[in-house]
């Protein structure tokens, strides 16, 4: 299935939040379902939800065509588990990956103008700028897929990608601070929510 792969990690233990992240209300849907409606709307060929932390939980919410979900039993360890846990679950001939956390929600129209700047630019990474800091999702090349798995906690995971390929990556500014919503606690989704979650 050649295309753009999705990794959605979804695997903390929300100790900040209070909650389990996935299944807060988020868009009349729960924030799993929705970011998993929103990347596939935007044109991903497959989404690969990467669960951790009361995964049997989540896992009825994780469903569509092209959509599956792989578990990361050493989610404790660190983000970098999880995306290699996605890495080994996605498609082999992926000719993108792009990452997103399941705590950083995007509208379709959002991801689908970082994925049109990236194929458009055959870029070798896709990164979201708002006023000049850095969002999500973030679109990696196939072609740097062993790189990725050859990420660890002690080399600041995919930052050492980044900083391997800086003078390649593809800056795409996005005019809408949504590009960078994260919600870390409970606090930041009550603020997001009237706002962007209704």
């Amino acid at each position: 299935m050649p295309g753009i792969s999705a990794i959605l990690t979804a695997a903390g233990e929300s100790t900040r939040m209070g909650r389990p992240k996935p299944l807060l209300p988020w868009c009349g849907a729960t924030l799993i379902e929705y970011q998993i409606a929103g990347l596939l709307e935007a044109g991903v060929a497959e989404v690969v939800a990467v669960l951790g932390h009361r995964a049997d939980d989540i896992k009825p919410y994780v469903h569509g065509l092209n959509v599956k979900h792989t578990t990361n039993p050493d989610y404790r360890s660190g983000k970098t588990t999880s995306v290699k846990a996605g890495l080994k679950a996605i498609t082999e001939d992926a000719d993108d990956i792009l990452l997103l956390a399941v705590d950083q929600p995007r509208p379709a129209r959002l991801i689908r103008e970082v994925i049109q700047s990236h194929v458009s630019r055959r870029a070798l990474i896709s990164s979201p700028r708002y006023q000049g800091r850095g969002g999500h999702p973030v679109i990696f090349s196939g072609v740097l897929r062993s790189e990725m798995e050859a990420i660890s906690e002690q080399t600041e995971g995919l930052r050492a990608v980044f900083r391997a390929h800086e003078d390649e990556v593809n800056s795409v500014h996005i005019d809408d601070p949504q590009i960078r919503l994260d919600l870390n606690t409970y606090a930041d989704y009550e603020r997001a929510k009237p706002v962007y979650g209704t």
